[in-house]
C-alpha cells in the first residue's frame, strides 16, 4: 500500500487575478486581521470599546514583524553575512523568515507604547488577545508550508510531506518525504488557542496569566517540533538555539504564571489609567 503523502505547492507564489501575491506574507497578514478581530471581541466583553485592538495595533504589527526578522537574522546570520551571501537578503521578509520569539518580545514593547498612548493597561490587554495571537501563528504557518521550508527528518509515515530537491538541505537530497512541522504546529496552535479561551471563560485569570499560559503552551509545542527540524540552526549546549528559547520561555512563563497568582490574585478591576486619548 502506497501510503498518502502531503504534496508541497509548487511555488510560494499566489495570483489574484493578474495579481502576484507571496503565499508566506498574505498568510501572515490573514492571521494579522484574525487576530485583531478575535482581541477586538474579547476586549469588548472585558469592557474595552471598539476599535481600541486595532489601535495598539498600529503600534505592536511592526514592531512585531521588524522584532521577527531581527531575530531570525541575529540566530541565522551567516545566512545573510556569512562568505558568499548577499545582505540585502536581509531585508526580504516575504521569503520567509520570521523568529516567533522575537516577534512576541518586540510586538510587546509596541503593544506597550500603544497602551501607554491610549491609556490602556497592557495586562488586560495582554490577555484579551493572547488567543488571537496563537491562532495568527497557526495562519502563518501555512507561509513555511508554501516556501517549502521547517520541515522536520525524512520519514515515510502516512502524512508525509513531500519536498522537492531543491529544497532538501544537504545530505538528505536522496529523501523525498519529511515530518511536515508546519502542519504539527499549525494544529498544536489552535488547539492551545481553543484552550486558552475555555480557561479564561472556565477560571477568569486576570493580569496577564493568559498571556503567559499562552508562552508556555506555545513553547512546549515548539521545543517538540523544533526537536524534528534539520535545517541549520545554532547549536547551545547540544540542543538547537530554539529549544532553548523555548525551554527557557516555558520557565519564565511558569514563576510569572505561580507569583502573579500568589500578589495579584483575581480578574483585573481596571483595564484604563485615566481618560482615554
Amino acid at each position: 500500500m502506497i501510503p498518502l503523502t502531503i504534496p508541497s505547492p509548487s511555488t510560494g507564489v499566489l495570483y489574484l487575478g493578474p495579481l502576484p501575491l507571496r503565499a508566506y506574507s498574505l498568510f501572515i497578514i490573514v492571521g494579522i486581521f484574525l487576530a485583531i478581530w478575535l482581541g477586538n471581541k474579547r476586549w469588548i466583553a472585558r469592557g474595552g470599546k471598539t476599535g481600541e485592538i486595532s489601535d495598539v495595533a498600529i503600534f505592536a504589527v511592526p514592531f512585531g514583524i521588524i522584532g521577527g526578522r531581527i531575530y531570525h537574522v541575529a540566530t541565522d546570520w551567516e545566512k545573510y553575512f556569512g562568505p558568499n551571501q548577499n545582505w540585502v537578503d536581509a531585508f526580504k521578509i516575504w521569503n520567509g523568515g520570521l523568529g516567533i520569539y522575537g516577534a512576541i518580545f518586540f510586538g510587546g514593547i509596541g503593544a506597550w507604547i500603544g497602551c501607554k498612548y491610549y491609556k490602556i493597561y497592557l495586562p488586560p490587554f495582554a490577555d484579551a488577545i493572547a488567543p488571537g495571537i496563537i491562532f495568527a501563528q497557526a495562519i502563518g504557518r501555512l507561509g513555511n508550508y508554501f516556501n517549502q521550508e521547517l520541515f522536520g527528518r525524512p520519514t515515510n509515515v502516512a502524512w508525509a510531506l513531500e519536498i522537492a530537491e531543491k529544497n532538501r538541505p544537504t545530505g538528505f537530497e536522496s529523501f523525498a518525504t519529511f515530518h511536515p512541522t508546519f502542519l504539527y504546529e499549525m494544529l498544536w496552535n489552535v488547539m492551545v488557542g481553543f484552550l486558552l479561551i475555555y480557561l479564561d471563560r472556565r477560571f477568569k485569570y486576570g493580569h496577564a496569566r493568559l498571556f503567559a499560559l499562552y508562552v508556555v503552551f506555545y513553547s512546549l509545542g515548539r521545543s517538540f517540533t523544533e526537536s524534528l527540524r534539520i535545517d541549520e540552526a545554532r547549536i547551545v549546549l547540544g540542543l538547537r538555539f530554539n529549544v532553548i528559547m523555548s525551554l527557557t520561555v516555558i520557565v519564565c512563563g511558569l514563576a510569572y504564571f505561580v507569583i502573579s497568582n500568589k500578589t495579584k490574585p483575581g480578574i483585573d478591576t481596571k483595564i484604563y489609567r485615566s481618560a482615554q486619548k
